[in-house]
């Protein structure tokens, strides 16, 4: 019977979450059947099976961390020898290349076995086992959510929720329903653990907060970190995104500031390269290209996808990157590899009313700029002396003092700002 491990699906993993298992005991399956999902530091990904046999014994529980190298099921091969040894060599397509073998493909709970008449096989007789029911659509939720479903007796994909996931909140109300207005631990579940109002409450730390903690911690200590601010008047770029809305050329395209901020970066970049350069030790690099992170706050934590490449895209371009990958961050679908090559990173803090703070850099980056709240106040106009209401915000870099010094950040940053002052020098840039 083979034991199949914990792999290490990104550069460095040490543990991840499972979240669903998508076999049970005594399921055909085949080489590159999806046996489980689990929950990484960053995303949310499917482990296919390596082998084709009997599951046998499912060894880890849905939400428990588990460290790579640690087994978590069993799959019995002895169920396919007579097959493979009247069909070939056994080993297959190994996981994650080549094409799935068609022939083998494992029956999906529920479903029907074909109408078809099929060609006699040289195997042995065997007892199929019953199958099981037909399996609920996967809902996003985070481990002790899934915990308290669990314990609950309630299935998730029964509840009603908005948004990508399904909250804590949304499992007291639906059991409360279910109960009749009862209080949850009435229910024939286990008892509840939901918390009176005033009681402390405990979580467990999901794997996405753990990782940010961790990377948080090793830069802010070993990264001396420096932060400069100013602030612009961005009333002509927010004209610009008014009369882009409002353009044919621009209907499926999602304009904002941070659109505008994010190019006048990658234009800023290009003449102050420093502040996307990457210490190591010895020497400096200088990437080939801007590999541009954008924080994205999810149902899981904070993320920060990387749009790669960002200086060689278009306006559109750019739009439709980012786009594409908050939406796919908010979804818990982001593959680790969506998350490397970062060489300089924006956060939007304005979007919750924030006018600016102190970002503390990725680990391996220079640079990252705080975009605030884009609002209108007082200003003095420069020409007439005149106190007039403008759109004012308020830029915020950080950057790694080894590799940059403050004149290449001062310089960065006001070319940033002079872009989103008047973004018509994009075209001397």
């Amino acid at each position: 019977m083979a034991e199949f491990r914990m792999p290490d699906v990104g550069e460095g993993l040490t543990e991840a979450v499972v979240l669903t298992w998508r076999v049970a005991v005594g399921d055909q399956i085949s080489i590159n059947d999806v046996l489980l999902e689990i929950e990484t530091a960053k995303s949310v990904v499917e482990l296919p099976s390596p082998y084709a046999g009997t599951i046998g014994e499912l060894l880890v529980e849905e939400g428990q961390t588990v460290d790579v190298g640690t087994a978590i099921v069993r799959i019995d091969q002895e169920a396919t020898a007579a097959r493979s040894s009247s069909e070939g060599p056994e080993g297959g397509v190994l996981v994650g290349y080549g094409p799935r073998d068609q022939q083998t493909r494992r029956r999906r709970r529920g479903e029907q076995p074909p109408t078809e008449p099929q060609a006699p096989r040289a195997e042995a007789p065997r007892v199929e086992p019953p199958m099981p029911e037909a399996t609920h659509p996967v809902v996003l939720a985070k481990p002790p959510v899934r915990h308290l479903a669990k314990e609950l007796g309630i299935n998730l994909a029964d509840v009603p929720h908005e948004g990508e996931c399904v909250t804590r909140a949304d499992v007291e109300a639906w059991a409360l329903e279910q109960s009749g207005g009862q209080q949850a631990g009435s229910l024939a579940s286990p008892p509840s653990p939901l918390v009176a109002r005033g009681e402390s409450r405990r979580e467990p730390i999901s794997a996405v907060r753990k990782a940010t903690a961790e990377a948080m911690v090793s830069s802010a200590f070993t990264v001396p970190h420096a932060t400069e601010w100013v602030t612009v008047d961005v009333s002509a770029s927010v004209a610009l995104v008014d009369q882009m809305r409002a353009d044919r050329a621009f209907a499926d395209t999602p304009v904002s500031i941070l659109l505008l901020a994010a190019k006048a970066v990658c234009l800023a970049l290009k003449r102050h390269e420093s502040l996307h350069a990457q210490w190591a030790e010895t020497e400096i690099v200088y990437p080939a290209h801007i590999g541009l992170g954008i924080a994205a706050a999810t149902n899981r934590g904070l993320l920060v996808p990387v749009v790669p490449a960002a200086d060689r895209l278009s306006t559109p371009e750019l739009a439709a990157s980012i786009k594409d990958l908050v939406a796919t961050a908010r979804a818990g679908r982001l593959q680790p590899e969506q998350m490397q090559g970062g060489t300089f990173t924006i956060t939007n803090v304005g979007v919750y009313g924030v006018d600016g703070g102190t970002p503390i850099l990725p680990p391996g980056q220079t640079g990252i700029l705080a975009l605030g709240a884009v609002a209108r106040r007082p200003w003095v106009d420069q020409e007439t002396d005149e106190i007039v209401p403008r759109w004012v915000t308020t830029l915020a870099l950080s950057f790694d003092h080894r590799v940059a010094d403050g004149e290449q950040a001062s310089l960065f940053l006001t070319d940033v700002a002079r872009l989103l002052e008047n973004p018509g020098w994009a075209v001397t840039f």
